[in-house]
């Protein structure tokens, strides 16, 4: 079995290679807020910022993926929390080019979070509109792009996700500072709460899909890690850490391989990208850095599938 699972990984490392596969950096804000989408080339970690922009100059939104296929970007604010958007923008990994979903999030909000089940469907949940803080979940079917709001909620409404992640083909999951993680199984469309929690909310979060999901940083600011291991659900904490405390960071990852934690606030917004090697959990500093310093922004992969594997994942920010 051991040996299968290392021709797999190596078979996967190398169509990721050959394909292209990259994770996005979309948005955010430093004093001005931006619409530019940064991309990190899988596996030699060199960054290009794409001709393509976001619809709006916005921060606080969500991201999610449907590998080898778009990302989705959806929600957020264009200056700080007066107002938000319902808007969903669509980038096509193929030819990264951008394009504005004739579907939208049944309200403008922000500061909500997003996973997704890839080449099934995606999912933006909770977030903050004008009526208030909600717990609906919003699901936009792939390939359709067609947006449906599901009968069950997060267990309490609540916002400042800034994340999601995802064991694709399982559940996804939202981090929850000191109440918990909410879990969204796949199969049912069910949630509840699993008793992990951080130090703060507005976290980064990304996945290594099969084996382990990992939440970096949060508000107090902190520079801990925090992995839960797939499908136990139990929780521990890193001895590697981000290279600062920091909040507001992004969370993307090429399963298999490393996670990237993007971007956040120390006591100055930042442009660097700390990396997550796979399985060992250790962590360097991409010598590629974001096209700014820059917090509240997020980020997702595209991933390539291994013919007669299940290594489609992707990973959000926001």
């Amino acid at each position: 079995m051991t040996g299968v699972l290392g021709a797999l990984i190596a078979a996967y490392k190398a169509a990721a290679a050959a394909s292209g596969g990259a994770g996005y950096f979309t948005g955010g804000r430093a004093v001005a807020f931006t619409n530019r989408i940064d991309k990190i080339a899988f596996p030699g970690d060199t960054k290009t910022t794409l001709s393509a922009t976001l619809t709006t100059a916005i921060a606080t939104m969500a991201s999610m993926a449907d590998s080898g296929t778009a990302g989705y970007i959806g929600g957020g604010t264009p200056d700080g929390g007066t107002t938000y958007v319902s808007t969903i923008d669509k980038i096509a990994f193929a030819a990264d080019t951008k394009s504005t979903l004739s579907a939208t999030l049944t309200t403008q909000t922000w500061n909500l979070g997003a996973t997704a089940n890839s080449g099934v469907s995606g999912y933006f949940a909770g977030g903050g509109t004008s009526g208030g803080v909600v717990s609906r979940i919003d699901k936009i079917a792939f390939p359709s792009d067609t947006k449906s709001t599901l009968s069950a909620t997060l267990p309490a409404a609540t916002w400042q996700f800034n994340q999601g992640m995802a064991n694709s083909g399982v559940a996804g999951y939202f981090p929850n500072s000191s109440i918990g993680t909410y879990k969204l199984v796949f199969s049912t469309e069910t949630t509840s709460t699993i008793a992990i929690t951080y130090n703060g909310n507005r976290t980064g979060a990304m996945a290594n899909s099969g084996t382990a999901g990992y939440i970096g940083g949060a508000s107090a600011p902190t520079s801990a890690i925090i992995k839960i291991a797939f499908p136990a659900e139990t929780g521990s904490t890193l001895s590697a850490t981000l290279t600062t405390a920091r909040l507001d960071a992004a969370g993307m990852a090429n399963s298999g391989t490393a996670g990237y934690f993007g971007g956040g606030y120390d006591t100055n917004y930042i442009s660097g990208i700390d990396k997550i090697a796979f399985p060992g959990d250790t962590k360097t500093t991409l010598s590629a850095t974001l096209t700014s310093a820059i917090f509240s922004l997020s980020a997702m992969a595209n991933e390539i599938t291994v013919s007669g594997s299940s290594n489609r994942a992707g990973y959000f920010g926001g």
